[in-house]
């Protein structure tokens, strides 16, 4: 006998009674003699201004939590093994009725099988039986018992067979009900009973220890507080002595006691040290007074040199206070008046951010030792952070005083930047190659779940609520595809199809797409200059570029404003402020807001991968790195311009294309699933591609060979394998990518037709950034549609030579 499964059609609910409340002084009156009842009254009311409530809220709390879990875990093992008992009785009615009721069934003994379930309903928690004949004849036996319901039940069907000279016939079928009603009243029931329990033993458990805090704790500390706020070091009162009963044990509190005291007889110490300390600070007045005398004498001949020097001059105190500056310091954008009378590590700018380098200067200075190369940042009276190389001497005077120091600095600025550009390059190169290994993967694992669901939502257009579960995933993955897209991007790992296109017309009819997007409180305007030229890009890809900078400068206007966009041509001499451009011809396309702007400390940071300023689930931090991969992999630039309240400059700089350039691109066309009788040599590692591909050309009629890398596909090939077309992932394992595969291919048969496959791209099939010239190319994730066209368009197309 066969068991259907189990279901619980119904939930029921467990309604905790509300705590009923008390007044205090009812509580006394009921449990207490008055004396105990008045001594509660003034133990609460103390405790409404102290730490009292905060402890019994804690405890009251903590208390609730642990007594609703134990209790909740208690109920859900009640639960189970009540559920438990249940399903073993419904498992014994399957083993002990059904071979009975099929016989009486057979016999069509209607009395018999009432009797049967009049039996069965006498166990418990039964509900309802009934007994359906299958048979082709006018009114089949139908035996009910009970009352069905749809709501906290158990059911089981078990089919009903006869076997009849050697052949076992399904004449019927048993349907069981098991009421869950009982279990949840017992469930609710000693829900009840342990939460009022155990309430009542945490709220006299509290009672108790507020009181006890109150008696050893908390009426010291108010004795303490009150002898400190009286205490005066010009007289000092008596010992502090606490009304405690004897005989006690020194506890914590004593021990506050004695290091109070002790704290006293220090500042009584104090005072005749400060006394000291004054009159050295005096003499060391004096000192310094006649330093500054010292310094000033020399300070003429210092200065007839300092500001005739290339670099800037400085000297210093004793205290390594700037006592004199050169005017050259005013070259660099420095206040000389402002950085007199200052330390160098007043004035520095990273400080706090490399204490360790400014404790060793420091200490260096201490030592009066002479320096070379302190390098340190600090900012100009524009603000900008500027870089210095500072040189230093220390000076002693005749008798061997130490006088200061007195040197030179350098202003860096110009070379930190240089070096910054070049390590930022790097480190987007290198986040580039990271993030285009973790597309290739991911893709793989999209294409398989793409696919997918779109089987899993054909079998669910009769299922509603399954196929809205199914679009969700649908979304997710086509989600997850345009963010791998992105990281594509963003490591110039996505191959582009760029032609020659009239940048004016992209730009206009891109304006046309941003107004619905971007609301009717943003103000587009376009500024096209006449003449522009047009550029060698991907239509689509650049048209997305234009998409995400416009969505950028809307999310920076909250508030409304107008966003332009501009196009212009640009030539470079490899000596602009553009450096990733060296030289040529660019046609730019500026996107201009009038939102908050970028502040200086992140501007240099806004092109990195996952890197944004948006809140949590508003972004992924790849709009504009994806910007910035797109413009460097097509062979320009991007540039950004900002300052906080004024607005943002984006300038996208594309190389200039020499031909023509065609107006409007055509609408892409929905694409249809196409297909096919061919036989398709499919080779592809990853095992869930694989068998995603075979289940999908198979359903399209083609058949299918299949290899798992390069090696095993030749040996079909050299087998004698007859195929149409080979399908084949670029990168794969085992020393042979798809393009050498495809090679080899064609060498034993020329002509035939290859159409690769991958994640991502490599230098295999795509070379600064375009795929080479009669190379076809099926990017993942795709789906079923996608795949069929693409097939078709390869099959159809002109056999390679």
């Amino acid at each position: 006998m066969g068991n259907a499964g189990d279901e619980e059609s119904g939930r029921s609910r467990d309604i905790a009674p509300a705590a009923a409340k008390q007044h205090l002084n009812g509580i006394g009156a009921a449990i207490a003699p008055p004396m105990f009842a008045a001594l509660l009254s003034r133990m609460f009311n103390w405790s409404r201004s102290g730490v009292g409530p905060r402890l019994l809220a804690a405890v009251l709390l903590f208390s609730s939590i642990v007594t609703l879990t134990l209790t909740a875990l208690q109920l859900y093992l009640d639960y189970d093994r009540e559920i438990g008992v249940i399903q073993t009785r419904l498992d014994e009615i399957g083993r002990s009725y059904t071979e009975s009721i099929g016989e009486s069934l057979w016999n069509l003994d209607q009395n018999q099988l009432k009797l049967q379930l009049d039996g069965i309903m006498r166990l418990p928690d039964i509900r309802a039986v009934e007994v359906r004949e299958i048979a082709d004849r006018p009114n089949p036996i139908h035996v009910s018992v009970g009352e069905r319901s749809t709501r906290s039940v158990v059911t089981r069907d078990y089919p009903l067979n006869y076997t009849a000279q050697g052949t076992v016939r399904p004449i019927g079928q048993l349907h069981v009900e098991a009421t869950l009603s009982d279990v949840y009243q017992q469930l609710l029931n000693r829900a009840l009973i342990i939460l009022a329990s155990q309430a009542a033993k945490t709220f006299l458990v509290s009672l108790f220890i507020i009181y006890m805090v109150h008696l050893l704790v908390t009426r010291h500390l108010v004795a303490i507080a009150e002898f400190v706020s009286k205490y005066s070091l010009a007289r000092p009162p008596p010992p502090l002595q606490l009304e405690r009963r004897p005989p006690y044990d020194a506890d914590e509190l004593d021990k506050v006691i004695d290091a109070f005291h002790a704290m006293c007889a220090n500042l009584e110490q104090a005072y005749g040290d400060l006394r000291e300390a004054n009159a050295s600070l005096e003499r060391d007045l004096e000192i310094r007074r006649r330093a500054e005398e010292d310094a000033r004498a020399s300070e003429q001949r210092f200065r007839d040199y300092a500001e005739t020097a290339s670099d800037w001059f400085w000297e210093t105190g004793p205290d390594h206070v700037f006592t004199y500056i050169s005017d050259r310091v005013g070259t660099f954008g420095m206040d000389r008046k402002a950085l007199i009378g200052r330390r160098r590590c007043d004035a520095a700018y990273d400080r706090d951010t490399e204490p360790q380098k400014w404790r060793e200067h420091m200490a260096t200075l201490d030592r009066h030792e002479p320096f070379r190369k302190f390098e340190y940042r600090g900012r100009d009276v524009a603000g900008r952070v500027r870089h210095f190389s500072v040189n230093g001497q220390p000076i002693f005077a005749a008798d061997g005083r130490f006088m200061g120091y007195r040197g030179s600095a350098t202003d860096l600025t110009e070379q930190h930047e240089t070096e910054e550009r070049l390590r930022q390059s790097q480190k987007m190169d290198a986040i580039g190659q990271l993030t285009g290994g973790v597309a290739h993967d991911f893709n793989n694992v999209l294409t398989v779940i793409t696919g997918t669901i779109e089987i899993i939502q054909e079998g669910l257009q009769d299922r509603p609520e399954l196929a809205a579960i199914a679009q969700l995933i649908d979304d997710a993955a086509s989600r997850g595809a345009e963010i791998t897209s992105q990281l594509l991007t963003f490591a110039r790992r996505q191959p582009l199809e760029p032609r020659e296109i009239d940048v004016n017309g992209l730009v206009v009819e891109t304006a046309k797409l941003l107004k619905p997007i971007l609301g009717e409180h943003i103000e587009i305007v376009t500024r096209l200059a006449e003449d522009a030229w047009s550029a060698m890009a991907d239509p689509s890809q650049l048209s997305s570029a234009i998409v995400n900078l416009a969505v950028n400068a809307r999310d920076a206007m909250p508030g409304g404003g107008k966003l332009m966009l501009e196009t212009a041509n640009r030539e470079f001499d490899g000596t602009g402020s553009v450096s990733e451009v060296t030289r040529g011809a660019f046609v730019m396309i500026a996107v201009t807001d009038t939102g908050h702007g970028i502040p200086a400390d992140i501007r240099d940071r806004v092109f990195e991968p996952f890197f944004t300023t948006k809140g949590v689930g508003r972004g992924t931090g790849l709009g504009l790195s994806m910007v910035y991969g797109f413009a460097r992999q097509t062979g320009g630039t991007v540039a950004i311009e900002s300052e906080e309240g004024r607005g943002t400059v984006v300038r996208l700089f594309l190389p200039r294309s020499e031909g023509e350039a065609s107006t409007r691109t055509e609408p892409v066309q929905a694409l249809a699933a196409a297909r096919g009788h061919e036989t398709i040599l499919v080779v592809e590692d990853d095992p869930l591609v694989q068998g995603y591909v075979i289940a999908q050309l198979g359903s399209l009629g083609y058949r299918t060979l299949v290899a798992a890398d390069g090696a095993t596909a030749l040996e079909l090939v050299d087998q004698g394998a007859k195929f149409d077309l080979l399908f084949t992932d670029i990168i794969m394992p085992g020393g042979m990518n798809g393009r050498e595969l495809a090679e080899a291919v064609r060498l034993r048969r020329p002509g035939v037709r290859v159409l690769y496959t991958s994640g991502y791209t490599d230098d295999t099939i795509v070379h600064e950034g375009h795929l080479d010239p009669g190379v076809a190319l099926l990017q993942k994730p795709y789906r079923k549609s996608e795949l069929s066209q693409k097939i078709r368009e390869t099959l159809a197309g002109e056999p390679p030579a």
